[in-house]
């Protein structure tokens, strides 16, 4: 039939497209967990502010903000001079000398941000070479011991920030002192001997302390108290017999058994007398 045609006919369908899944997501679900972050991290930063002290605060900032330290000789500005003016009469800060005075004294200079103190870092590195070398001297470590093999079973030292502590201890059958007495033994007045030369080697004060054992009150015949005293005085003459002068005998001091160094109060180890080298400055 004239006008006929077999092509199909054409239909267009056009489907509606809506972005981020309609309702169950989009953009907002983001800022959302942002903003909730942010609420979370304010409420902890006021936590902190009432919870710490104003000393942990300013830990608590230095960490976030960590700085280089200064150069103790930089010349405390950031300009083209360097903190200097064209001027060198007008100058405020020369060479890292800054300060509220245009002339200011030595210790009223600007010393940067580190604040360390070079005087004392090398008095304490001196000291600690001081005490290494009498270390070596008294334990052999660096050669020949100056103590045999018998007393330095008495013998113990250690470093501390009061000073050099030499100990010397009873031990099971070889007594410092006579018992409850301020008698010192042989192995006491060698021990002394022998500590008068090493601290000869250097000239800082010198404290002695004593310590005892702690025995049943039954027994005792004299009180812990002026024992401990009267045999720190009998270790301080001994070692003044050995050279020592006097004057540097900064104290002497009595624990009685107040400060056991074992675990069991009744031990012989707690028998003892420390004689300490003072750092610089320590009484």
């Amino acid at each position: 039939m004239a006008g006929q045609t077999n092509a199909a006919p054409v239909i267009i369908k056009r489907k509606k497209v809506i972005g981020g899944g309609g309702h169950h997501g989009g953009a907002w679900k983001v800022a959302y967990a942002d903003f909730v972050t942010a609420m979370m991290a304010f409420f902890m930063l006021m936590w902190l502010l009432n919870a710490t002290t104003e000393k942990q605060r300013k830990g608590i900032a230095d960490y976030f903000s960590p700085t280089i330290p200064l150069s103790r000789i930089s010349g405390g500005g950031d300009g083209s001079f360097g903190g200097e003016s064209v001027m060198s009469e007008d100058q405020i800060a020369q060479q890292g000398t800054g300060a509220s005075a245009l002339k200011p004294t030595v210790q009223n200079q600007a010393q940067g941000q580190t604040g360390s103190d070079t005087t004392n870092d090398n008095a304490k590195a001196a000291f600690d070479k001081d005490a290494r070398r009498i270390e070596e001297a008294l334990m052999g470590l660096g050669g020949e011991s100056m103590v045999s093999e018998n007393l330095m079973r008495h013998v113990n030292t250690r470093l501390t920030d009061e000073g050099l502590i030499v100990e010397f201890f009873d031990t099971e059958g070889e007594p410092l002192f006579e018992e409850n007495s301020d008698v010192p033994s042989k192995v006491a007045t060698e021990l002394a001997g022998v500590a008068a030369k090493v601290f000869g080697l250097v000239t800082n004060k010198v404290a002695v302390n004593g310590y005892l054992a702690s025995v049943p009150a039954v027994v005792r015949e004299k009180p812990e108290w002026q024992l401990s005293s009267a045999r720190a005085m009998q270790m301080r003459a001994l070692i003044e017999a050995g050279g020592i002068d006097r004057e540097r005998f900064q104290r002497v001091t009595g624990f009685a058994d107040r400060k056991p160094a074992y675990r069991n109060p009744a031990a012989p180890r707690n028998n003892r007398i420390e004689i300490v080298l003072l750092r610089p400055g320590k009484v």
